[in-house]
């Protein structure tokens, strides 16, 4: 199990290469929900989300790898991809064919070859491990590895720094990948702060998980706006450090996430993807209780409006 070690050392490792995001308020959000709202801006770190984070913490302590192969729905592809250029190396992404084409698009302009013919939520990691073994390059798992992990408490570190006397930090569970790292740093700098993974009701595995004591997995990819937590399960590396370091898991309605996202184009202009507003979606739909000083991480913002 990742410790405060890690993540202090993978900070170091992608400082030289990463945003340190800013953290943004708003006055019009905090009267209109009447608490004080810190707002992790991972939209703003490159390639538009905090998977850059993990992936390339992962990728530079890999020994010499010939290339770099993913799965994802967007965001952890960009980052892989992202980290090849670093490394000088190819990216093949193995993404969904229904991916948003913005993602698409931006994982292309990263140099990746993109592969998404016949690919599906559930075939899309067989896949993938495929081609990596075919053509002899690194697989890096979008959330079940402890260098990703460690690579997204990252998320984690700087929030501490950068807002004083958190009450709550709130967090998008998918995989489980970035509320393992955020939850690691922050119960090893600030144990009093509650850490909340938020996810879509539509895709509630997490939340099931986290009552039961073991991982519940679902059969099929579940539909929901928030594209980026559509995984099938908690991760096995993942799910351990979820249970003995975060507080509580909520889940939120489709309405939410979309008034969230709009709220926070509107209040704060920061385009947020639906899967970044789900910490504000909690917020707003009075998922579970909440003290004064809470702060929300965004957790990406590659997103258009339809038809763009």
């Amino acid at each position: 199990m990742i410790g405060i070690e890690e993540v202090y050392a993978a900070w170091r490792r992608i400082l030289p290469y990463l945003h340190r995001t800013p953290v943004l308020s708003s006055r019009r959000l905090d009267e209109l929900l009447g608490r004080k709202l810190f707002l992790k801006a991972e939209p703003l770190q490159k390639t538009g989300s905090f998977k850059a984070r993990g992936a390339l913490n992962k990728a530079l302590q890999l020994p010499n790898p010939r290339g770099l192969v993913a799965a994802s729905s967007g965001n952890h592809a960009q980052g892989v991809a992202f980290a090849a250029g670093v490394l000088g190396v190819p990216a093949v992404i193995v993404v969904p064919e229904d991916t948003v084409a913005v993602k698409k698009e931006a994982i292309r302009a990263y140099g990746a070859e993109l592969l998404d013919q016949g690919v599906t939520v559930e075939n899309r990691d067989r896949i993938a491990r495929a081609v990596a073994r075919e053509r002899g390059y690194a697989f890096i798992h979008p959330f079940d590895d402890e260098a990703v992990m460690a690579g997204q408490g990252t998320v984690g570190l700087e929030f501490l720094t950068q807002a004083a006397d958190l009450e709550a930090v709130l967090v998008p569970v998918g995989g489980g990948g970035l509320i393992a790292g955020v939850a690691t740093a922050v119960k090893a700098l600030a144990p009093g702060v509650r850490v909340i993974g938020v996810e879509p009701k539509a895709a509630a595995d997490a939340v099931a998980s986290f009552r039961a004591g073991r991982r519940v997995c679902l059969e099929r990819a579940p539909t929901t706006v928030a594209d980026g937590v559509r995984t099938l399960c908690l991760g096995e590396k993942t799910f351990p450090v979820i249970q003995e370091r975060v507080d509580d898991l909520w889940a939120v309605s489709e309405e939410a996430i979309l008034r969230a996202q709009n709220l926070l184009l509107t209040r704060t202009k920061l385009v947020v993807e639906p899967t970044g507003a789900l910490p504000l979606a909690a917020v707003l739909e009075a998922a579970g209780p909440l003290p004064e000083r809470v702060g929300l991480v965004l957790s990406g913002g590659n997103w258009a409006p339809p038809g763009v």
